[in-house]
């Protein structure tokens, strides 16, 4: 919970309304309308600048129909993990290796908008020696860049963690935005089994905050994503609840950091059982659940925190994937089968890439076959993101479930 001196502080909304009266705000958006109206002289909306126009023609690209985002933004210690596991060692050689594979792949940007990239990645070439930037560009698909530096224990937690990164974030991202990058992603997490305590969801929504503004700064739309861990045998309304209050006080530090809400993109994690609960979801289930925390947490009072009216399609939301390559693909498909307000797509890696890596297998020869099952999955989560997919032809390794306990970046 956020200390009473810094919320009094705020000339916006007192935060005991809007997380308290959380139900009674999204149902019935004019009363906290009509706070805001009552104080709208007092707000100054700097985010963005002169880089309003851009951060949202940049995010309608991503969010265009039948395109996701292919997160590719692996650290190279976790880049050496996937490698280890076809028998290949961690070198900088092989890891250009397989990405030159992945944004290489002919026809990729049919199916892909964004990639998200590790800093590595940015400024390397591919194995012909042409920016890996620029080949993403020549497919229209947008290059993306993860600007965290990772995860450290939160003391006076649960045996908590938070997300480190802000110093020099001004700086580092300019010159991202310099390097092709015109998208961002902060990776925080919170953890149900070992709470979450107050003090790491306000961590989790802080950090994001003041990440998604910094970014707006510099030009880069931001992902806005607290990762709700998979981890754990809670049931599914569990999930949901810690869910809402998650992205409740999300939404309220966004405010208060005055981010624009046109140019950001949204990517909750799926409402689910945790990966090791003895109840599982269908994806009819895990998509009413998912909609259901989209409706009570992203409705139009939201907008009103930023005295504008936005519409509610103006919002784009691209959901996490953490169960196997089939799951994801099914479960996206499940929430499509109906008009929603908002693009609702997918930002997966491991979804998307882990038959490709047992493919290649660290062989040139290889490199072919690879990429065509890259390009399957690709095209099956973008028949899911226009609620097209049917599951025919899926492969027994797409079944394959990818759960890692304590998973890191």
């Amino acid at each position: 919970m956020a200390s009473t001196s810094l919320l009094k502080a705020s000339p916006v909304l007192d935060k005991s309304e809007w997380v308290k009266g959380q139900s009674v705000l999204f149902r019935q958006p004019s009363s906290a309308a009509a706070v805001l109206r009552n104080r709208a002289t007092s707000l100054a909306v700097r985010a963005a600048s002169s880089y309003a126009d851009e951060l949202v023609k940049t995010a309608k690209t991503i969010a265009s129909p039948g395109r996701g985002i292919l997160a590719m933004d692996e650290s190279n210690a976790t880049c050496g993990k996937r490698l280890d596991s076809i028998g290949l060692e961690n070198t900088e050689a092989n890891r250009q290796a397989y990405r030159t594979l992945l944004v290489s792949a002919p026809g990729l940007g049919q199916y892909i908008s964004g990639a998200i990239l590790f800093e590595e990645t940015l400024y390397q070439s591919t194995t012909e020696g042409k920016k890996m930037v620029d080949v993403l560009v020549e497919q229209n698909i947008v290059p993306g860049i993860k600007v965290d530096k990772g995860l450290v224990p939160l003391v006076g937690s649960n045996n908590e963690s938070w997300c480190q990164g802000l110093d020099g974030l001004s700086s580092r991202t300019a010159a991202y935005y310099q390097q092709g990058a015109r998208f961002a992603k902060w990776r925080t997490v919170v953890s149900i089994p070992n709470g979450p305590s107050a003090l790491a969801v306000k961590e989790a929504a802080w950090g994001l905050a003041r990440y998604a503004a910094i970014s707006q700064d510099s030009g880069l739309v931001p992902i806005v994503e607290p990762e709700i861990l998979l981890d754990g045998e809670h049931d599914i309304d569990r999930t949901y609840e810690v869910a809402e209050k998650v992205w409740a006080e999300v939404f309220f530090y966004l405010a208060q950091n005055n981010v624009m809400f046109e140019g950001i993109l949204l990517k909750p994690s799926m409402v689910t059982p945790g990966a090791e609960s003895k109840d599982r979801a269908t994806p009819e289930q895990v998509a009413s659940y998912t909609l259901k925390l989209l409706r009570n947490r992203i409705p139009p009072a939201v907008p009103g925190i930023m005295a504008s009216s936005i519409p509610l399609s103006s919002l784009h939301i691209f959901l996490s994937g953490g169960q196997s390559e089939l799951e994801a693909t099914l479960n996206l498909n499940a929430m499509n089968q109906a008009p929603n307000p908002w693009h609702v797509s997918f930002s997966y890696a491991r979804a998307l890439q882990n038959t490709c890596l047992k493919t290649w297998g660290g062989r040139a020869e290889n490199v072919n076959a690879a990429q065509t099952t890259l390009l399957g999955r690709a095209k099956a989560n973008s028949l899911a993101q226009l609620g097209k997919y049917t599951g025919e032809g899926e492969s027994e390794e797409a079944k394959e479930g990818m759960f890692v306990k304590g998973y890191t970046y």
